[in-house]
């Protein structure tokens, strides 16, 4: 058994980290994602997999509290979340690496990783081991986020996401427009998090191989409603996904 199902396993009887309960959130009066059921349990990688425009960042956006829900409910470590404001849900242990740019481009790496966490020993001991996996950021801490390479702007976010030590993640198309050498490095820091610290991690995505070489569960969003879901080991899991996809 694997320590991630270990952890899974014997936090069977709690409250999943994530239940989304017939959630339903657009835009003004337009419905995007239609009563969405979704659970992430401790310890739990489940990958959110979907075509552009499928309303993927949209249902992130509003577990986050960027977006008013129309309907439905939220739930985060057993406690109704609904409606709170994403200062309040940061929080809960809760960290979000959006699609969009979200590094301030004339800020330096270190200032960059400060507004996640102010203390200056707390910050130097988060750079230690966010460098493990990212030797380049120890390194680099006063050069200007700007200047770094796309892939090194994604590793910058997801590093600025794990200081904050959450219990959950949100990560957002982190693999789009990357290298596959970059996105097997960001494939195997998700992985190694997930062991050292039983964090849950809701991983949407379009990039299957890179989705199911991460996650345990599948889930497929089909114009905003989920249309397949199961188990990553299943045999035909990559089929099914793939044929959905195709449509």
């Amino acid at each position: 058994m694997s320590e991630a199902n270990f952890v899974r396993q014997s936090d069977a009887s709690a409250a999943p980290v994530l239940g989304i309960s017939r959630l339903r959130c657009g835009y003004g009066a337009a419905t995007v994602v239609h009563a969405v059921d979704l659970d992430i349990g401790a310890g739990e990688v489940l990958a959110l997999l979907g075509k552009n425009g499928m309303g993927k960042s949209t249902l992130l956006k509003a577990i986050m509290g960027f977006l008013p829900l129309q309907s439905g409910h939220i739930r985060l470590f057993g406690e109704d979340v609904t409606g709170l404001p994403p200062h309040l849900l940061a929080r809960r242990a809760i960290a979000y690496s959006p699609q969009e740019q979200a590094l301030f481009q004339d800020l330096t790496l270190e200032e960059n990783l400060k507004l996640v966490v102010h203390d200056r020993q707390v910050l130097r001991r988060g750079v230690e081991r966010v460098g493990v996996y990212f030797n380049f950021i120890p390194q680099r801490l006063r050069q200007r986020a700007g200047t770094l390479s796309g892939g090194e702007q994604k590793m910058l976010l997801v590093a600025r996401a794990l200081l904050s030590r959450p219990r959950l993640m949100l990560i957002d198309e982190i693999s789009e427009g990357l290298q596959p050498s970059v996105i097997e490095q960001l494939a195997g820091v998700l992985r190694a998090e997930r062991s050292e610290t039983g964090c849950s991690i809701l991983l949407v995505e379009q990039n299957v191989g890179f989705a199911l070489s991460v996650a345990d569960r599948f889930a497929v969003l089909q114009s905003g409603e989920i249309v397949d879901q199961g188990i990553v080991g299943d045999e035909n899991a990559s089929q099914r996904i793939l044929m959905r996809l195709s449509v």
